[in-house]
């Protein structure tokens, strides 16, 4: 199922690139710290790097090569996860996890074309630790998820309510998406799955309602928001169930091929350590916001690598100023001279983002003597119906400032308390980021 939903995926983008541009034209991508000599192929090359990206993800699916294609999947994926920051989605970096886990998984060793091709490589058993993996991490991504969402306005309903009433247009079910309760209940209903989800497929006895209960969820998510492939991603994902189950119900049975290899304790210490490893990471990065606290611009910025997924809705109005102190003369840029409209609500109000694209405009636009330009932004910010806010210090020459780990000085910090629905804004959006899948 991995391999399926990462070529249909390759296949969807492609045939959407034949009527439009390929996403890597855009003049400018956002980089990831450490990682700006990540550059796109010349020419249609990037394209033949993304079918590549599709035909192993098919071999992966049909067992055919599959350490080689794992390997060459998880690096041309990565690759294009790098290319581009403002492209950050959930879904993709979760690919790129199980990508990484399926290079070390022999998960081959079963109904696979390799294990047809070569009889040594069929068994009925795997290594545990590599089907527990693969379980902390979706349950991982769960309740970090369930975590994220114990925030006031999420209990009080927002912005499920906005969502619903926007998507309206489901007939007698759309009608119920009016109602206060219909915000409640997905609120509500979300954060509580997303908590206790992972302990109840544990549990044997409540196995099958919890899974019955992840689908549902998973669809009515793909049905009502443009999840991409996030819900069928992660119902192929949750692998709690007993591993013998396809079997049983196609009835099929491999011959058993008695394995008497005896593994090493160096081996043992060294798999179970990077196990370790991996773990403690996935637990810690979705904890790093906790770390410096601030208003909730600051919450519901940081959204990458921990598993937050529909947290707000946010407009943004946005000023950019670039000054040559050489000449004293002020120019107003306008972002989507040199951005996409996805590349701009994906900057959003996010500090390391904006300071990127504060930096390009300073060297790419001219300058008339040695004294660089100066870039300063004016950023008004309504997050879940708040009054626009300043959010960045109008003062601050964005182009001379550093990368920096921690919240950035700069940062305002927003603790506006929301307003009842009925006083919420509702201005024309520069740029509407509707969250959905990140």
């Amino acid at each position: 199922m991995f391999g399926l939903v990462n070529a249909g995926l390759v296949v969807r983008v492609l045939w959407q690139h034949l009527v439009g541009p390929w996403w890597a034209s855009a003049p400018f991508l956002f980089k990831y710290a450490g990682f700006s000599w990540v550059k796109p192929w010349p020419g249609i090359w990037l394209q033949f790097h993304w079918i590549a990206l599709g035909v192993f993800a098919f071999f992966i699916a049909i067992g055919f090569l599959y350490r080689i294609s794992t390997v060459l999947f998880f690096l041309s994926h990565t690759y294009f996860f790098l290319l581009d920051q403002g492209r950050y989605v959930n879904h993709l970096y979760l690919i790129g996890l199980f990508g990484l886990l399926f290079v070390f998984v022999p998960a081959h060793h079963a109904f696979s074309i390799d294990a047809w091709l070569n009889p040594k490589l069929r068994a009925q058993t795997l290594p545990a630790w590599g089907l527990w993996l693969f379980r902390i991490q979706m349950a991982a991504v769960y309740f970090f998820a369930g975590v994220a969402k114990l925030t006031p306005d999420w209990l009080r309903g927002e912005p499920m309510r906005v969502w619903l009433v926007q998507r309206g247009d489901f007939g007698i079910l759309g009608r119920f998406f009016h109602t206060p309760l219909a915000a409640y209940a997905g609120s509500y209903g979300s954060l509580l799955l997303d908590l206790f989800l992972a302990p109840f497929l544990l549990w044997r006895r409540t196995r099958l309602p919890a899974f019955c209960a992840a689908v549902i969820f998973h669809l009515l998510n793909a049905w009502t928001f443009e999840l991409d492939i996030f819900p069928w991603l992660a119902i192929a994902a949750t692998l709690f169930l007993s591993p013998s189950w396809p079997r049983r119900i196609l009835r099929l049975q491999l011959p058993l091929v008695e394995r008497n290899e005896p593994v090493s304790q160096p081996k043992q210490t060294l798999v179970l350590s990077l196990a370790a490893i991996y773990v403690a990471i996935q637990v810690l990065v979705p904890l790093r916001n906790f770390i410096h606290r601030g208003g909730i611009e600051w919450s519901c910025m940081e959204h990458r690598f921990s598993w937050q997924m529909m947290l707000h809705r946010h407009i943004i109005t946005t000023y950019f100023y670039v000054t040559d102190p050489n000449t004293g003369q002020d120019v107003q840029i306008q972002p989507q001279m040199y951005l996409s409209r996805k590349q701009i609500s994906r900057m959003g109000w996010r500090p390391d983002m904006v300071r990127q694209f504060a930096h390009y405009l300073a060297q790419r636009l001219p300058q008339y003597g040695p004294e660089p330009l100066q870039v300063e932004v004016r950023m008004f910010v309504s997050i879940n119906g708040r009054k626009p806010t300043l959010v960045f210090d109008p003062n601050v020459n964005l182009a001379a400032e550093p990368r920096t780990w921690s919240r950035p000085r700069w940062l305002r910090e927003i603790h506006d308390p929301l307003p009842p629905p009925e006083q919420g804004f509702s201005g024309d959006p520069y740029a509407l980021g509707s969250e959905g899948e990140q």
